[in-house]
């Protein structure tokens, strides 16, 4: 194995499993994580909706794409869609509270992004399951994979600006 290899199963594992990690909090609740009752909440007073949906979506692309980019298994598709969830939470969670991890900004995911995209542009390396399949695309396709990973996550972002949750009428007798 190449330092090279190494060096990307390095980041691969440390990222994704990161990732995972994350997304079972929200699935499961797991690991102190709110579940995912709690995370549909968190979306919804976020203003996505349907909350379930975006729930569903986010915590499926951390937990999937966590493990899927841990141990290399269509390592450009679980980087694209790492890219656009790492974009909205830092934009919808965190941009607000400023730079600092200790006052819940966005350093953290900002840092887990840098290295998602690191992995995108550098490929899985030889010590993957895409290598052992064969399954690996070109450099100037995987640069056009975080340029559509930004795009969804504008996307993302713009649905509850486009549609706002409205006031539910009050009921009178």
């Amino acid at each position: 194995m190449s330092t090279l290899d190494g060096a990307a199963l390095v980041l691969r594992l440390g990222v994704g499993l990161i990732f995972a990690v994350h997304g079972a909090q929200k699935l499961f609740g797991w690991w102190g994580g709110s579940g995912f009752a709690g995370w549909q909440a968190v979306m919804t007073r976020m203003g996505f909706r349907p909350g379930w949906l975006f729930a569903a979506i986010s915590a499926a692309a951390e937990l999937v794409g966590g493990l899927a980019l841990a141990i290399g298994l269509l390592t450009p598709l679980a980087a694209t869609v790492l890219v656009a969830q790492s974009i909205v939470i830092i934009f919808a969670a965190h941009w607000a509270r400023g730079f600092f991890n200790r006052d819940n900004g966005y350093e953290f995911p900002l840092a887990l992004v840098s290295g998602v995209v690191a992995t995108l542009l550098l490929g899985p390396g030889e010590v993957s399951v895409d290598s052992l399949i064969g399954f690996g695309l070109d450099p100037e396709v995987r640069v056009g994979l975080v340029a559509l990973g930004v795009l969804g996550a504008v996307v993302s972002l713009a649905i509850p600006r486009i549609f706002p949750a409205t006031e539910q009428p009050i009921a009178t007798a």
